[in-house]
């Protein structure tokens, strides 16, 4: 899912379980060009590593900033920048629909979520 700093939802993408979300990158960075989105740096966590950031990078231009905790020097502090997608994800499981996967495809998987999205809009105006 990508948010926008105030934790408003622009796109999402549903995989299967066993796909790691740095081999869905690529399909999720297509989906985010066919938007034709603003977005031009995207944070992420510590799982997009590595070539994955220089590949999408000269692929896209989206330029990836890895955003890593050190809870285990500091102990747990949130991060700022990362909490704002966790914020998200809370106020979409507020929804019934998102709280247990009832789902059977994935594009109905992603609708919902993008409808959750627009209740969530309406609710803040």
């Amino acid at each position: 899912m990508v948010v926008n700093k105030n934790g408003f939802f622009i796109a999402v993408m549903v995989t299967i379980a066993n796909v790691h979300d740095g081999k869905a990158a690529y399909l999720f960075m297509r989906v985010l060009e066919e938007l034709c989105s603003g977005v031009k740096v995207i944070l992420a966590d510590g799982g997009y590593r590595g070539e994955l950031i220089e590949n999408i990078k000269n692929k896209f231009g989206y330029i990836i900033q890895v955003v890593i905790s050190s809870y285990k020097e500091q102990g747990f502090r949130p991060i700022h920048k990362r909490w704002i997608v966790e914020r998200t994800f809370l106020w979409l499981y507020n929804n019934r629909r998102l709280c247990r996967n009832y789902e059977l495809t994935f594009d109905s998987a992603e609708e919902m979520v993008k409808i959750a999205a627009i209740r969530l809009l309406l609710s803040k105006i």
